[in-house]
């Protein structure tokens, strides 16, 4: 094979341009001739039985298409694990944003309008409005025991690890909601031609959305096309929670015949879709007086809202992450997902892991304050590394760069020197400030867990056309991250050829294959494989034909048409296929529970104004280890962004939720960071190749999530001397935090 040319070097984004110029077309900036606008009544009460929908006379509603529970020519559910949550309300609500019926109009402010002339009685029921509600109200009202899911790891004797301890060191820990504020609100179009149902618009996870409207629609595949457009981010957010409102766009596009848009202004964007579940983490740990873990038991309980969305696999994720990246004899971890009469909560960046990450980390200042040993020294003491047994028994045999992510991190942040000086600075009482840093350490399993990527069997090709063009197909979707960079960048190496010779296909499913999910920081590992294994395919049959990878656009044509004959293009399509060393027994919990961790370190070094208790971030430092960077800058794009959504969810985002409805569901009161919050970012790119991923590469996407919240709160900490053990730490919570005792 030639040697490699793209991967490895910092590659323009291709779509880029047309974003940074304003001419890239969003599903809202383009022309669907004829379409209709629709609307979304939705249920106003947290939970009750329907009693009566009535019509405001006066509004001329012949101009209008509404749409009803009846109308639903399938099953009445948004399939996606447990078929619990309807498309629309027929009879109960269980939540104040839940849809009841859908109005379609020529005109979007006529539409809105009909929207006001609807009103729907209930019969009220009684809410359940909060976890610990959930987990102790007497009336069952979701299922047998409230509880979606729950998991158990054990490990060793837990017993018999505690009456090892010298130490046991207890805490809880809380993290909210977290809102995805994507730039692009969610927006779905459909329409019908020639018997086909085709729906686009700004999505993850295109093949998750024909799913569903084969079910709502009780069509098969070929009678349903799902198209992505350009999308303005995603985190998450525009994983599952399109195949809602492309199943409202469908149903009214086919009662109206005609086209119909459905575009979310950003209140209801923000106060219906899905957000990070809030989560309470519960440690007992035990350890040696020189400060080494023998015991570890962990309660995990997170909010799955009103329906069971993903909360699976976020508890899933967050359960096998929630000792953090430390080898323990004796553990045990016991996780529970439970119902609520909130907005379902789903995908969100780091996918349940932020959430036990933050308790795991944040413990080690409980554990230092015990033990009379500094953080830093605990966990080198007790860090992963080559051979380590993680609590579900899997060895850890190759790229793991947490020891190195962390001595990067103290060297370059200056952490020690930093951690006197900043004790000298605040005991002087004339400073304006505290100033802390504190540390964080994290692993992110890459893939899906266990057997996801197995069940998930996805599939990749790269097509040679008749006139010379090579394609990737995949349906990995571009929402930010450089996806199809990095595609075009393995592609062309795998050949041998300059990578603008590669172009990848927009996501289309009736044009590639399901390639599974954008997400679980899988799209460069486990579809870029998939890629790259699709490219030499191609390459062996360019060698047979021509005895070499064409040189020339001329010779490519050539040894094209050669190719594929008569046909229009060559389709060279892969599977994936697992690793023979990864064994996983879902029924136990028990195995690699991935093939792979990325790892990551943060320092956040942070000053707080004594008379307002206002944090700024001085400076972040951060290295992280993701096997091989594809594309170095995009990388670091990726680990920037991600901490910098993390010191959001640290400092500054806090959804308040009243009779179970986001209260401040707008951009003016729900504060993110801009980039005058940004601090300076010190970043270094780890590269622990893993021998399974292509060219080396591992996971990057979620990782840079897990470190800033955890190492934000140890540098309150050091600043202080109070723990608050939740976030975000904003300078209301850390004023009454002073004006307590001393947390110890």
């Amino acid at each position: 094979m030639a040697a490699m040319a793209s991967v490895g070097t910092s590659a323009l984004r291709r779509e880029g341009p047309e974003k940074l110029t304003g001419r890239a077309l969003y599903l809202d900036d383009l022309d669907v001739p004829g379409a209709w606008h629709g609307v979304t009544v939705r249920a106003g009460v947290p939970r009750g039985r329907i009693k009566s929908v009535s019509f405001d006379p006066s509004f001329p509603w012949k101009e209008c298409v509404v749409v009803t529970a009846k109308d639903i020519p399938g099953k009445n559910v948004v399939t996606l694990i447990e078929p619990d949550q309807p498309l629309l309300a027929d009879g109960e609500v269980r939540h104040r944003e839940e849809p009841i019926l859908l109005i379609a109009h020529p005109d979007r402010a006529k539409a809105y309008e009909a929207r006001s002339r609807v009103t729907v009685e209930y019969e009220p029921l009684p809410p359940v409005l909060s976890l610990e509600d959930s987990l102790s109200v007497k009336e069952k009202i979701f299922k047998d025991d409230n509880v979606f899911k729950s998991f158990l790891i054990e490990k060793g004797d837990l017993k018999g690890g505690f009456a090892l301890a010298d130490f046991v060191v207890e805490g809880e820990y809380r993290v909210p909601h977290q809102e995805q504020a994507y730039i692009e609100n969610n927006a779905m179009a459909a329409w019908e031609k020639d018997g086909v149902l085709t729906v686009t618009g700004s999505l993850q996870c295109p093949y998750y959305v024909v799913k569903a409207l084969k079910v709502l629609l009780g069509r098969d595949e070929s009678k349903v096309r799902v198209i992505q457009t350009v999308t303005g981010g995603g985190f998450g957010g525009k994983e599952e929670y399109p195949s809602m409102i492309a199943g409202h766009a469908a149903l009214l596009a086919l009662k109206a015949k005609r086209p119909v848009k459905i575009v979310y202004d950003r209140h209801e964007d923000m106060a219906a879709t899905t957000k990070r579940h809030p989560a309470v983490v519960r440690h007992r740990t035990g350890l040696t007086k020189d400060g080494r873990l023998v015991a570890q038991d962990v309660d995990v309980v997170m909010d799955g809202g009103a329906y069971a969305t993903l909360s699976a696999v976020v508890l899933s994720r967050g359960t096998l992450h929630a000792t953090g990246p430390y080898e323990c004899p004796n553990v045990r971890v016991r996780a529970r997902a439970v119902a609520t009469n909130t907005p379902p909560n789903g995908a969100f960046r780091g996918f349940g892991a932020p959430q036990t990450l933050f308790a795991a980390e944040l413990h080690w200042e409980r554990i230092s304050r015990a033990l009379g040993l500094d953080a830093l020294t605990l966990r080198r003491r007790n860090l992963y590394r080559e051979g380590s047994v993680t609590a579900t028994g899997q060895v850890l045999r190759e790229s793991i760069g947490a020891s190195e992510c962390l001595d990067l991190v103290v060297k370059r942040s200056d952490y020690e020197k930093k951690r006197k000086d900043y004790d000298l600075w605040n005991a002087d009482p004339a400073k304006p400030t505290w100033r802390g840093i504190g540390l964080s350490v994290c692993h992110h399993g890459a893939g899906f867990t266990g057997s996801g990527e197995v069940y998930l069997a996805s599939r990749a090709a790269v097509a040679l056309t008749r006139d010379g063009r090579i394609l990737v197909l995949a349906a990995s979707t571009e929402i930010g991250q450089g996806t199809n960079t990095i595609f075009a960048q393995m592609a062309a190496d795998a050949l041998g050829v300059p990578s603008d010779w590669v172009e990848v296909e927009t996501p289309d499913t009736h044009k590639v294959p399901d390639s599974g999910p954008t997400v679980a920081s899988r799209t460069t590992m486990v579809v870029g494989g998939l890629v790259r294994r699709a490219a030499l395919e191609l390459k062996a049959a360019l060698d047979a034909e021509g005895g070499r990878v064409p040189k020339t656009r001329a010779d490519l044509k050539k040894s094209a048409a050669a190719l594929c004959g008569r046909e229009p293009l060559r389709r060279f399509e892969v599977r994936y296929e697992k690793p023979p060393e990864i064994v996983w027994d879902e029924g136990t919990y028990r195995g690699d529970a991935y093939g792979v961790y990325s790892y990551a370190a943060f320092a956040a070094d942070l000053e707080i104004d004594r008379a307002t208790g206002e944090v700024r971030v001085r400076k972040a430092t951060t290295a992280q280890d993701i096997g091989r960077a594809v594309n170095p800058r995009l990388a670091e794009g990726q680990i920037i962004g991600g901490c910098a959504q993390g010191l959001g969810w640290a400092l500054l985002e806090e959804p308040v939720y009243k009779d179970g409805v986001m209260a401040n569901a707008q951009l003016t009161n729900y504060v993110i960071p801009t980039s005058l919050d940004a601090p300076p970012f010190d970043v270094t790119i780890v590269e622990r190749p893993y021998s399974r991923g292509p060219f080396g590469a591992k996971g990057v996407g979620e990782l840079p999530m897990d470190v800033p919240a955890p190492a934000v709160a140890a540098a309150v900490r050091h600043a202080t001397g109070r723990l608050i053990a939740t976030i975000p730490q904003t300078p209301e919570r850390i004023l009454a935090a002073l004006a307590g005792p001393e947390d110890a």
